[in-house]
């Protein structure tokens, strides 16, 4: 199969499903959301409602269709109208749930499906750091198929079918990739960032190389000619589209990679540096302390 730089890095963060599952609400309603770890979606299935995230000067509108994701971790709002008095949404009682969806003033007027990933990996900061507090997508062209896996959700999580908890999870890590695909689309030519990059074509061709091959003695002429590109404006676009150099992407590529040999324990410190292109252990160890702050060896006793 060809390389794919997005599954890689998910991959290499291990994200778990927390909680997936939906809201169906009616009357006059306001809910406070406790800050967390990871990344949380909302998806507006039926209705709308006001999204306030601490921090953020102005609120959001989301009406039917609109899907938000909050990778900053802080706390929000949602709500009917926000001069409400919120309930937290940890004391909602269990009473009010059901197949997955707590129903809160008996329901039928806003349905929003929800999902809360955290991730086990390190180096979250490469998926989430370079993410705004709150990214809004709308999927009005159906070109990710998020409203497709809305939909099965909603099924799953009504129907209560056997087998249901592990198809819900299935379908939201599916709403995941679909929302970062999205996100992706949506900010071409705008954005600055890893994720961006992986849009353009040319810069993405060099990237993808780097993640079939890590060990591969990159330069930056060889990377440009992966992208079809002279050397000067290769490195000029991957610095504008990507926010690094191609090697500084390359070096901090490797660490990811090196920090997670680490951590598993299973190989030498030698064998890793070989594998990821270090002519010795004492280069690799000079350059992962630069990078991680302590050496190889601290960093493995630590994991």
């Amino acid at each position: 199969m060809p390389v794919d730089p997005l599954s890689d890095v998910i991959s290499l963060l291990k994200p778990h499903t927390y909680v997936a599952g939906g809201l169906d609400l009616g009357g006059d309603w306001a809910l406070q959301f406790k800050d967390h770890a990871g990344v949380k979606y909302f998806a507006v299935v039926r209705g709308g409602c006001w999204l306030a995230v601490e921090g953020e000067v102005k609120p959001l509108r989301l009406d039917a269709g609109d899907c938000v994701l909050l990778p900053s971790g802080k706390q929000f709002l949602m709500a009917r109208d926000l001069t409400f008095s919120p309930m937290r949404f940890d004391e909602v009682p269990e009473s009010h749930w059901r197949g997955g969806i707590a129903t809160l003033n008996g329901g039928g007027e806003t349905l929003v499906l929800s999902g809360h990933f955290a991730f086990t990996g390190e180096h979250t900061d490469m998926l989430l750091g370079a993410m705004p507090p709150i990214v809004r997508l709308k999927d009005d062209d159906e070109k990710v198929g998020l409203r497709w896996s809305l939909e099965r959700m909603r099924r799953e999580l009504i129907d209560a079918q056997p087998g249901g908890v592990l198809v819900v999870q299935h379908l939201a890590h599916l709403l995941l990739v679909q929302a970062l695909r999205l996100y992706m689309s949506q900010g071409v030519g705008r954005g600055v960032g890893w994720l961006f990059a992986l849009s353009d074509p040319k810069i993405a061709a060099a990237i993808a190389a780097i993640h079939a091959d890590p060990g591969t003695r990159w330069t930056l002429p060889l990377l440009a000619e992966r992208a079809g590109m002279s050397r000067s404006k290769f490195a000029l676009r991957f610095k504008n589209v990507a926010g690094s150099s191609p090697i500084d992407y390359l070096r901090r590529w490797r660490m990811h990679l090196a920090s997670t040999l680490l951590s598993q324990g299973r190989q030498p410190v030698s064998v890793i540096a070989t594998s990821l292109g270090y002519e010795s252990e004492a280069a690799f160890s000079t350059a992962f302390k630069r990078t991680m702050g302590c050496s190889p060896g601290r960093y493995s006793q630590q994991a």
